[in-house]
């Protein structure tokens, strides 16, 4: 009998213990109780034009939520939590598909998030997510994950895309890992709409995997064996999509994204107002006629209308044969400003007109039809327009204003080296050699690896970075490959020729450039519009830094970077970056684009893809960087004639020259 009465004193303490233990915390409501998930599979609709550029590495991981349960934006994924799926159709093509199997036993961050103040073993909170692996090992390091914290798209939880929300889940599904079935998780949000705070409803999970949508009120806890989790692009990457509209409503579909997105408008003082009461009268025409060319002109004058490099309307459906024809006539020369004001002959097509008529090299040009020279200069406007800096736009006029339809007669007046003022007529022919040689992209082939690297006869290494939008994974590989060379053969001086870089991934360029350096300085904060503000946001807590590569990995040696007009957004990030504590000499005869805002792609119709900024890059102080001034060169190359027809690279020879001399 009193063995009996022990026993049953024993059951009852172990009831009350388990009850102590849950907290009297009632049991998840289980739909689909199969014992828990064990593989997952979804898909990955994108609409996002820049989703796939560069990415040669794609991954589908369950990511550790652990930093958003802490808000905190630093974390870095365990290597050890990190469970890769595979990619089970062509990644290229929207939508794409995956499968995830889970471990028996996950090694994720457990948080105890049952909000009662009493410490429990907690769980292990996962999403579905995409990322790309460009640094390292198939896993992602603190490089790949762009400093830390989680996925805000592409993810299968449903994010706040505000910026000042500061990445708040607002739904979507989570894979929860409970170690026991005494771990208590949220059922809801909670008044305050927020996950993981005092006010959650909270619920029991049994042991092992249960699937939870946070689409539901209260949320469903799914225990399949084999759910289906899409993962959710995200509002703010999503592509705006104004095509199936009529061209005015296009219209203001743009210029109300632009007024309140774009980065710039104080910075260029472009008044929205005025544009909408210039510009909509003529979208209304091209409705009322009909007509493709009356909306693809408007369309390309209000583009034109900013001063944004990064605004191109591409040369489409009428575009195409109006720039042909306006261009197809030359007169067999390229002209350029020296820093004395004269604007000379600097190439001749052979056999070409210029020539024919004895206008020679170095010969200076006076006037066109009648008009002075600078002022047919000021008064073109190029194709490739619009501009961010008076100097690019200056060098593409230089370019434009001797192209003028086939067939053509102008007037030349123009003065040879030590002779008299001449004018003669020439008839422009079907020649593209003269403006082919004044191309900002000169010698490119389109089959250039990301960058290509040599050593100088002088001793001193030499790389050109072609673009920071190619294979990224590439790009890194012979990053790394030319800089353990280098420092292996104890290289004392780089230089990196920027000339012709288009620009692509900023956060690739600044971690690129992170390689030069031991301390992980601050490199700028971007600010986004944010609709609950109506204003733009910079979080504080966004400021970027370099990530320092291993130290092997870093080259100390004497630095100069070559720069130009054609050095473009993430190549001017890049070149800013070298600027810090003057790790860098930087040289060129002009300075760099002057194109620094993050992009946002949209649609026009019948299918117009353009782009404008959205993205304010600023430093520490609240100066905005590099739009409208690009990087200015600390060594700057004269524009005389002694560098004009040098014959060599007086840019290369004079960074030669600077670092040999340090």
């Amino acid at each position: 009998m009193f063995k009996r009465l022990l026993m049953t004193a024993a059951f009852a303490l172990m009831t009350v213990t388990a009850a102590a233990q849950s907290g009297d915390i009632p049991p998840a409501l289980i739909v689909n109780d199969e014992g828990g998930p064990v593989s997952i599979t979804g898909s990955v609709t994108y609409t996002n034009l820049f989703f796939t550029a560069g990415v040669s590495e794609p991954l589908i991981i369950l990511e550790d939520q652990a930093g958003f349960v802490d808000r905190n934006r630093y974390f870095i994924i365990p290597v050890e939590s990190q469970v890769l799926g595979q990619i089970t159709s062509d990644f290229f093509q929207s939508p794409f598909t995956y499968s995830l199997t889970l471990p028996i036993e996950p090694k994720g961050s457990l948080r105890d998030v049952d909000q009662d103040d009493q410490t429990d073993t907690g769980v292990m909170i996962f999403a579905v997510a995409y990322w790309e692996n460009i640094w390292g090992d198939p896993y992602l390091e603190e490089r790949d994950l762009q400093g830390g914290g989680w996925s805000t798209a592409y993810a299968s939880t449903r994010v706040d895309q505000n910026p000042a929300a500061e990445g708040e889940v607002r739904g979507g599904k989570y894979i929860v890992y409970a170690p026991d079935d005494q771990q208590g998780f949220p059922s809801g949000f909670g008044e305050d709409g927020k996950l993981f705070t005092a006010d959650d409803p909270i619920v029991r999970l049994p042991q092992g995997y249960t699937l939870v949508d946070m689409d539901t009120d209260p949320f469903t806890f799914d225990r399949s064996r084999r759910p289906v989790v899409d993962l959710i692009e995200g509002e703010e990457a999503e592509l705006d999509d104004f095509s199936g509209l009529s061209y005015a409503e296009a219209f203001d579909g743009m210029i109300e994204m632009m007024r309140r997105e774009y980065a710039f408008t104080e910075l260029k003082k472009v008044d929205w107002d005025a544009l909408s009461a210039q510009f909509r009268p003529r979208f209304e025409e091209a409705d009322r006629s009909g007509d493709a060319q009356t909306y693809y002109l408007a369309l390309r004058d209000f583009i034109w209308a900013i001063p944004d490099g990064h605004h191109r309307v591409p040369l489409v459906g009428p575009l195409r044969s109006l720039f042909e024809q306006s261009i197809s006539g030359g007169l067999g020369m390229a002209i350029r400003d020296l820093d004395d004001g004269r604007v000379v002959v600097n190439f001749l097509t052979p056999g070409g007109p210029a020539e024919e008529a004895g206008i020679q090299l170095r010969a200076e040009i006076l006037a066109l039809n009648g008009q002075p020279i600078g002022e047919a200069i000021r008064q073109t406007q190029p194709w490739s327009a619009p501009f961010s800096t008076k100097h690019t736009l200056r060098l593409q006029q230089l370019r434009y204003v001797i192209r003028f339809p086939l067939g053509q007669q102008v007037e030349v007046t123009f003065r040879n080296p030590g002779g008299e003022p001449q004018t003669v007529t020439l008839t422009t022919v079907d020649e593209t050699q003269s403006f082919n040689f004044s191309s900002f992209n000169v010698g490119l082939s389109g089959f250039e690896q990301p960058l290509e690297y040599r050593l100088l006869e002088s001793g001193l290494g030499y790389v050109k970075i072609y673009s920071f939008l190619d294979d990224s994974r590439l790009t890194i590989t012979l990053w790394e490959r030319m800089i353990r060379a280098f420092n292996e053969a104890g290289v004392p001086g780089l230089i990196i020729d920027m000339r012709q870089n288009g620009g692509g991934s900023g956060f690739l360029a600044n971690q690129m450039a992170a390689y030069f350096f031991n301390e992980p300085l601050a490199i700028g904060i971007t600010g986004q519009y944010d609709r609950t503000r109506g204003d733009f946001y910079f979080d504080p807590r966004g400021l970027r830094r370099f990530i320092l590569p291993p130290p092997e990995l870093r080259y100390g040696g004497r630095v100069a970077v070559l720069i130009g007009p054609n050095c473009n957004s993430a190549c001017e990030f890049f070149t800013y970056a070298l600027t810090l504590q003057d790790r860098a000499a930087i040289v060129g005869q002009y300075p760099t684009a002057g194109m620094a805002g993050s992009q946002k792609a949209f649609v026009m119709p019948p299918g117009v893809v353009l782009q404008f900024s959205i993205g304010r890059t600023q430093d520490e102080q609240g100066n905005i960087l590099i739009e409208g001034t690009g990087v200015v060169p600390t060594v700057l190359v004269p524009v005389n004639e002694d560098t004009l027809f040098s014959g060599g690279d007086p840019v290369l020879e004079a960074a030669v020259e600077h670092l040999s001399g340090s």
